[in-house]
């Protein structure tokens, strides 16, 4: 399972709802269509400067094989966001996690 936050805040002002949706539409579904989800969120972080940035943030729930193939696809997408809206970082957090949907 992967959580990744992706901080809103560009230099040019912040990555907008449609851009946010156009991003999931075009970038991360083709690479996880069995689904995914996201929420919005408001954090903090140190930026490299050490200045501390408060931003809002959208948050991307990913829940995978843990494979080589899936674990390329969400470097791809980190490194696309942040080359499209000009991000210094994005987080990315994994864990284990068992999975069943209970009939």
């Amino acid at each position: 399972m992967e959580s990744i936050y992706f901080g809103t805040a560009t230099p040019r002002g912040v990555v907008s709802p449609d851009e946010w949706a156009a991003f999931v539409n075009d970038t991360v579904t083709p690479a996880f269509p069995e689904g995914l989800t996201s929420w919005q969120a408001s954090g903090q972080w140190r930026k490299q400067n050490a200045a501390i940035e408060h931003e809002d943030s959208h948050i991307l729930q990913l829940i995978h094989e843990g494979n080589a193939v899936k674990n390329t696809a969400i470097q791809r997408l980190i490194s696309i966001y942040k080359q499209r809206f000009e991000q210094e970082a994005v987080m990315r957090v994994r864990s284990g996690a068992c999975l069943s949907f209970p009939q």
